[in-house]
């Protein structure tokens, strides 16, 4: 439980069978990071609940189980839907063209793939309001007690995953955090250099409204098992970021 006078913060301990975290500097190849990164750490926690009067901030990234490398072929297609057609036909315009997948599909294609498997991350975030919160209803303990709701009880609005949508994962709430037990002898400390923090940047979130992407960056530093990734502790690199 947060103290009353302190951050609104909630932990979550995630797991799955398999992760790839896509590192964005690979282009055709998918090449995971080695843990989570605070975009995916996100995703999952709007996964099982979000509203825009408030948004996440994640504090910290737990290692339970650090995971095994593996490699695979997957595979991917070569095109996207083009949203003006499809929104053309949607309005009784010529039929949209359908993507062949599949193997042997002339829009298919096979990509090599560096994942993770057998992981377990807990996950600690800070729950702040937004510019459209309405107060005094909407309250920091009033969204904190709907996500705790919503992840002891199993619910999410879709299935949260691990970096790529077929990796999905489970999760359980953890009122204790310091509970936990990490993998600090097997992963004390490394230098993970530069490391995405998520495709929006997150001190722009406050306005509640959409924001236009901009990569943000961070030097990613591990400590006993854990990354601490809190804004307001690590520097963010990018276009539009704080010094």
């Amino acid at each position: 439980m947060s103290p009353p006078d302190g951050p609104c913060l909630i932990s979550l301990r995630v797991k799955g069978d398999f992760a790839c975290i896509t590192r964005p500097e690979m282009k055709a190849e998918r090449v995971s990071y080695p843990l989570l990164t605070p975009s995916a750490a996100r995703g999952i926690l709007e996964a099982i609940y979000y509203e825009p009067q408030m948004y996440y901030l994640i504090d910290s990234i737990g290692v339970i189980r650090r995971g095994s490398w593996f490699s695979f072929r997957r595979n991917e297609v070569k095109k996207v839907v083009d949203m003006k057609k499809a929104s053309a036909a949607m309005e009784g315009g010529p039929p949209l063209e359908p993507i062949h997948a599949g193997g042997g599909a002339a829009d298919a294609t096979q990509r090599g793939m560096l994942g993770l498997s057998d992981v377990e991350y807990i996950i600690t975030a800070e729950i702040r309001l937004t510019r459209r919160a309405d107060r005094p209803g909407d309250t920091l303990e009033k969204y904190r007690g709907q996500f705790v709701r919503r992840a002891k009880t199993g619910k999410c609005t879709h299935r949260p995953c691990l970096g790529v949508r077929e990796f999905d994962c489970e999760f359980e709430y953890v009122e204790d955090p310091a509970s936990v037990k990490l993998c600090a002898e097997k992963w004390p400390e490394d230098d993970l250099g530069l490391m995405l923090y998520d495709v929006f940047d997150p001190r722009q979130r406050d306005s509640g409204q959409n924001v236009a992407p901009m990569p943000v960056f961070f030097h990613a530093k591990i400590a006993g098992a854990r990354l601490d990734c809190h804004p307001d502790r690590v520097k963010l690199i990018g276009k539009g970021a704080a010094s």
